[in-house]
């Protein structure tokens, strides 16, 4: 059973930074595709990043293009994503998600059905 443990977020000002952490129980990280996604309230949870097993490609969301980085370190079984330059529009819920494979097209790694996993989300504020 694959569990996926999210943590680092927090309540931080317009125009600041956080990091969050999202940790995998798995025996083999590097085949996995590791996304995350956010939800707003009263919105649908929509993606925002995901990276290739070996972490060697990425695709942001363009609403987070420039101002957050994804990182993996396989040998830790760990996903980071450094949120900068927070916007009030960037606070909700943030989702890690992962399956195993890889997909170039974002009809597949856009879509919350195309991962296997998730873990229970971290809050992230951002006031103004």
């Amino acid at each position: 059973q694959v569990q996926l443990v999210e943590s680092g977020g927090g309540l931080v000002q317009a125009g600041g930074s956080l990091r969050l952490s999202c940790a995998a129980s798995v025996r083999t990280f590097s085949t996995y595709a590791m996304g995350w996604f956010r939800q707003a309230p009263g919105k649908e949870r929509e993606f925002v990043v995901v990276t290739s097993g070996s972490g060697s490609t990425t695709y942001y969301a363009d609403s987070v293009k420039g101002r957050f980085t994804i990182s993996r370190d396989n040998a830790k079984n760990t996903v980071t994503l450094q949120l900068n330059s927070l916007k009030p529009e960037d606070t909700a819920v943030y989702y890690c998600a992962a399956r195993v494979g890889w997909s170039h097209y974002y009809i597949d790694y856009s879509r919350l059905g195309w991962y296997n996993y998730w873990g229970q989300g971290t809050q992230v504020t951002v006031s103004s």
